[in-house]
């Protein structure tokens, strides 16, 4: 019944027309996702993009029961697979971007501290992290905590996130620390907090690189529309923006 309601929400406030696209975006994407629409509606200004955020969980799991989504952008590779695998995708996902970790607090902290001693400091009480169950950013953040040797002692201080996004609203302001996404940085709301003062990149030694997967889905087909945004997220345009914002990609 919920799913059911919650389509029936999407549908109401979707334009739904022959121009028309609706992607499912992972919440990380969301500082870079108006840049990369404005980019391509210079070649197909006639098409309407709509974007749903979450977590890259909870959009698989609507994409599983139906939800309407011509795209889907995830936080990494293993949900698209696993909704090719399962029929649900038409296109073999690809890699469109690969996102990175950073150590983020909204008031001055000593960054030059290395992990351990930082995040074990009494004055820590607090840490923002995204769930690894449902946001894949949560996953590389335990991964990165594990190998440095700090994950045993700092678990207790954990504040959890949904998605990305939320993990980084409590970073901002409930927690005194928090391992947010570097592209969130680059965003109008964030470009008031400087490197080194506010925040530092986590060693990406710590943790194995973001690969964030890109599908066309079973509601796409024969949407000429959903298939030319598909192809300018993997175009070199969009690869430029996602590199503005703190991504990596291969050049």
């Amino acid at each position: 019944m919920l799913y059911k309601i919650l389509f029936v929400n999407i549908l109401l406030v979707l334009n739904i027309n022959a121009n028309s696209i609706t992607i499912a975006v992972a919440a990380n994407v969301s500082y870079a996702i108006n840049d990369l629409i404005k980019e391509f509606n210079t070649t197909f200004p006639s098409t309407k993009v709509n974007v749903v955020l979450g977590s890259s969980g909870k959009l698989t799991a609507q994409i599983t029961h139906g939800a309407p989504y011509d795209l889907f952008m995830s936080a990494n590779m293993k949900y698209p697979q696993n909704l090719y695998n399962n029929s649900k995708a038409i296109s073999i996902p690809k890699v469109y971007a690969k996102g990175s970790l950073a150590l983020f607090s909204s008031r001055k902290l000593d960054l030059k501290k290395d992990l351990n001693e930082l995040l074990k400091d009494k004055k820590i009480k607090q840490i923002a992290i995204a769930n690894p169950k449902t946001a894949p950013y949560g996953i590389a953040s335990f991964e990165a905590l594990k190998n440095a040797k700090v994950f045993n002692d700092v678990k207790s201080k954990f504040v959890y996130g949904e998605s990305i996004s939320q993990t980084i609203s409590y970073a901002v302001s409930a927690t005194d620390i928090g391992i947010i996404a570097k592209s969130s940085l680059f965003s109008d709301k964030m470009k008031q907090y400087k490197e080194n003062l506010n925040w530092k990149e986590l060693d990406s030694n710590l943790y194995t690189p973001i690969e964030q997967g890109i599908v066309l889905l079973k509601h796409a087909k024969n949407n000429k529309e959903a298939l030319s945004f598909y192809n300018f997220i993997l175009d070199k345009k969009a690869q430029s923006i996602f590199k503005q914002y703190g991504y990596l990609i291969n050049e």
